[in-house]
């Protein structure tokens, strides 16, 4: 059976189509359900007309339902189902493959009815339509996943045109136009900062957990976060080119990358199918010299029932079905693979290496430790800091805001910045210093040492030359972190490691935290691929990398299965790596190993079905012990199961 290709503008195209309907009051039909139905029609036809014609042969209602009448009746039933067959058969012969399932199919139904087994010859064709129907639905199911999980794309842009921003899709905006951001969106397309000052969240591109604020002129790239105030850009470049496009590139190709079990399934069926025809026609001419009663007819009859039952369908349907439908069940859950060969060595690994900032840090501040002098109050030195902060952009300043203090606000005036070092002001008639320590020593504010073991970023304050407290700032753990660890390890996965470019002190802290077997921090992008290839050297070692950054690329391409982030991943990560947690939940890791092993378990469950019962039942067809019925449960109704069996991924629940 021929393999669907998924193609995502067609769901694109039937998507729209249903947006711009309209109820207008009458029962119309749409489109897309008057297409389905055509597609039932001709079984549904040939189901009809075969059962009237299997009674009426069974129950002897007509009598002159014989001769001529009866083979046009069963012909009429045949040409619903068996055209298409037929025609796709000439098309491989023509083009130079003979030995396809539609040229056994073909043969076997048309000598059915050359010795006069019409219904049989229509039922073999019926059933094989109806294994079509299931594949295609199990298909279009995964399809409609993949699509779901794709729509979380940026839908729109405010774009500069006729003297106003004005929404259109992203696709339509061209290289040099104007685009507006608003606080908390993601910016749609890579451009050059027009406004003064911006403020993104990058970590995914950059690896860093610090927001980076960049001025008039600086390049901003697509995925990365406003943090602070509506900002305008000039794109540079248009909407395919970045990330989400890509995806979409990807998933449109992620079929064509087959697993290793599918690739030899593709091969034995080219080789199987000419041995199995030379065995029917031997099985048809050569007992001619052995059997004493040989009758043509019978032993015609047992090869055409041998190749029935030959016909490699169930695998060459259900294995790649297995598979996509593995894909489809990932797509759902909010992961993308590449390709099943993926979902194979997704199976495989044995330890996972993962970075930090962006994989299971969210890369945004939060304050985690404040500590006030005893002269000042808990939230009366909250406020202090907080008056102060107010007046400035910078990411950590909003992370400070956060703080709920009780209690009046307090109001900063005459605030001054003093580059590289923090702010002064003036506070309820007092002199306030907010900033880092060089702040506080070139004011002659002795800080405690104990600040000097600290290693998240610290923000001091000096209140009246005095010593007021400090605030520690840090990149916060996601939610599921802890329960992805958990969950990657009952997955069976036997080392957990961290490598990250964050200084080694918050890497080893946040290991600790996570219960990670070995962490290494400081690490540039060859120093993480250094410390993968010597894991990959161990011997029985298989690595997965899970990082989202452009430093993580290459150790995401050099690993046996690649992982990114992809819901705020880099263009260069996600197009490198092999999977794509879409949500960027860690948690999902394990999830996605659970699929791969689930999908490897269905398709070999497929193989041993349809080669068991195979076997069998060609040891009953040549020995004359099974009729055309049996050989169409063999081929087709086997099918049918192991097409079942494949569309249960789906349906599965993963929590």
């Amino acid at each position: 059976m021929k393999k669907k290709k998924v193609n995502l503008r067609d769901i694109d195209a039937q998507n729209h189509q249903g947006e711009h309907s309209h109820d207008d009051g009458h029962n119309h039909s749409s489109p897309e359900s008057v297409s389905k139905f055509k597609t039932y029609v001709p079984a549904i036809f040939s189901f009809v007309m075969l059962m009237i014609g299997i009674a009426v042969d069974y129950f002897d209602a007509i009598p002159f339902f014989e001769g001529w009448i009866r083979i046009v009746w069963y012909s009429i039933s045949y040409i619903p189902v068996g055209f298409p067959v037929i025609k796709e058969g000439w098309n491989s012969i023509k083009n130079g493959d003979f030995f396809t399932e539609f040229f056994l199919m073909s043969i076997a139904t048309l000598g059915a009815f050359a010795i006069g087994e019409y219904p049989e010859g229509v039922a073999v064709m019926l059933f094989y339509a109806v294994g079509e129907l299931f594949q295609q639905a199990a298909v279009n199911r995964a399809k409609g996943n993949i699509k779901a999980l794709l729509d979380v794309r940026p839908n729109e842009a405010l774009v500069y045109r006729n003297g106003d921003f004005i929404s259109v899709n992203p696709e339509t905006v061209e290289i040099g136009e104007t685009i507006q951001v608003r606080v908390g969106e993601k910016v749609p397309l890579d451009g050059i900062l027009l406004s003064d000052i911006g403020s993104f969240n990058t970590a995914a591109l950059t690896g860093e957990s610090k927001p980076d604020t960049v001025q008039k002129g600086a390049s901003v790239f697509a995925g990365s976060i406003n943090l602070d105030g509506v900002i305008e850009v000039e794109t540079t470049k248009e909407f395919k080119d970045s990330s989400i496009a890509r995806i979409l590139d990807m998933v449109q190709n992620a079929t064509a990358r087959k697993s290793k079990t599918e690739l030899f399934i593709r091969k034995f069926a080219r080789v199987y199918t000419p041995i199995v025809v030379f065995l029917a026609i031997g099985l048809t001419l050569l007992p001619y010299f052995f059997v004493d009663d040989y009758v043509f007819r019978d032993w015609l009859y047992r090869a055409l029932i041998f190749l029935v039952i030959s016909c490699p369908c169930a695998l060459v349907i259900s294995i790649p079905l297995g598979y996509f439908g593995g894909l489809g069940a990932a797509s759902r859950n909010g992961i993308l693979f590449k390709g099943a060969s993926f979902l194979d060595a997704m199976t495989q690994n044995n330890t996972v290496v993962m970075d930090k900032t962006g994989t299971v840090t969210k890369g945004v501040f939060k304050i985690k430790e404040v500590i006030s002098d005893s002269a000042f109050a808990k939230a009366d030195f909250m406020k202090y800091l907080m008056a102060m902060e107010e007046k400035s952009t910078h990411p950590i300043a909003k992370a400070i805001m956060e703080y709920k203090a009780e209690g009046a606000d307090y109001d900063a005036t005459e605030v001054t910045e003093i580059a590289g070092k923090g702010l002064k002001g003036t506070v309820n008639g007092k002199t306030v210093l907010v900033g880092n320590k060089a702040l506080m020593t070139s004011n002659t504010i002795n800080v405690p040492s104990e600040t000097d073991s600290i290693v998240e970023s610290i923000v001091m304050v000096g209140i009246d030359g005095k010593f007021a407290g400090y605030v520690t700032i840090a990149d916060e753990l996601k939610e599921d972190a802890h329960q992805a660890i958990k969950e990657i390890r009952a997955s069976g996965i036997t080392k957990i490691i961290m490598l990250s470019g964050d200084k080694d002190s918050i890497t080893q802290q946040v290991a600790k935290e996570l219960s990670i077997d070995w962490a290494k921090g400081g690490l540039l992008p060859e120093d993480k691929l250094n410390e993968v290839e010597k894991l990959k050297a161990q011997p029985g070692t298989k690595v997965a990398f899970i990082g989202d950054g452009i430093n993580d690329a290459p150790v995401l391409a050099a690993s046996d299965v690649g992982i990114a982030m992809g819901g705020l991943g880099s263009d260069v990560a996600i197009e490198t790596a092999d999977v794509i947690i879409q949500n960027d939940q860690p948690s999902k890791i394990a999830r996605a190993i659970k699929i791969g092993r689930s999908t490897r378990g269905i398709v070999w469950q497929n193989i041993v079905l349809a080669f068991g019962v195979k076997i069998i039942v060609l040891i009953l067809g040549a020995g004359g012990l099974a009729t055309m019925w049996e050989a169409v449960f063999a081929d087709v109704g086997v099918a049918l199961l192991a097409i079942l069996n494949a569309v249960r991924l789906q349906k599965m629940k993963w929590d």
